[in-house]
Order: structure tokens, then C-alpha cells, then sequence
């Protein structure tokens, strides 16, 4: 698994958006719904945690997948149990959406 910093990150999405040939990564929010109603990075999805062993399998297992949590330790979590379940490209979001609220999104709601 990798891990970006979310100045890393940015750059990394920007990067991907200028490859019109290439998928754009798959942002994946793994917080509870009440916490992605109240921050999030933009086009991401939400999956809790808690349903991510239910769900996985309608994920592609070949995209890149961005894992998202609060400050970095849920999405590593998750982020290895995907690669245990065969995903093949996984990133963390190190020091989460706390983390990019203070180096990228200054003005997004933080809790």
C-alpha cells in the first residue's frame, strides 16, 4: 500500500486528471455518514468501515483506490484488508481528511 501526504495526494489527483486516458482514481471514504456529511474531499464516495467486508466485492479490483478516513488509521486498516481480499493498487490518505483540511482545503469544515 502506499501512503501520500494530502499536498502528495493533490498532486496526485492533478496528475490523474490531466491523463484523459487514464481512470481517475477511486476516492474511498471509509468514515461514518455523519462524518462525510460534515467534510469531505471532493468526488469522493462514501463506505463506512463497518460495511466494507459486505460490500467489497462491487469495488473494482483493479482501480486505484484512495482509502479516507479522519487522520490516516481506519484507511490503513481497510486500505490492508482490500489488498488481503486482492485489490492490486491501494493508497492511503496518511493524516486523512484532518490533514488535508490543514495543508490543501483551509476552508473545509473540520470536527
Amino acid at each position: 500500500m502506499l501512503e501520500l501526504s494530502a499536498r502528495e495526494l493533490k498532486a496526485h489527483l492533478k496528475t490523474c486528471q490531466l491523463d484523459t486516458s487514464r481512470q481517475q482514481p477511486l476516492l474511498l471514504d471509509v468514515r461514518q455518514p455523519w462524518e462525510f456529511d460534515v467534510c469531505k474531499i471532493e468526488n469522493s464516495v462514501s463506505l463506512p468501515m463497518s460495511q466494507i467486508t459486505a460490500e467489497f466485492k462491487t469495488l473494482d479490483f483493479d482501480r486505484e483506490t484512495v482509502v479516507i478516513c479522519h487522520h490516516g488509521i481506519r484507511s490503513r486498516r481497510v486500505g490492508r484488508y482490500l489488498e488481503e481480499a486482492g485489490f492490486s493498487n491501494i493508497i492511503n490518505l496518511s493524516g486523512g481528511v484532518a490533514q488535508w483540511a490543514k495543508t490543501v482545503d483551509t476552508k473545509m469544515a473540520t470536527y
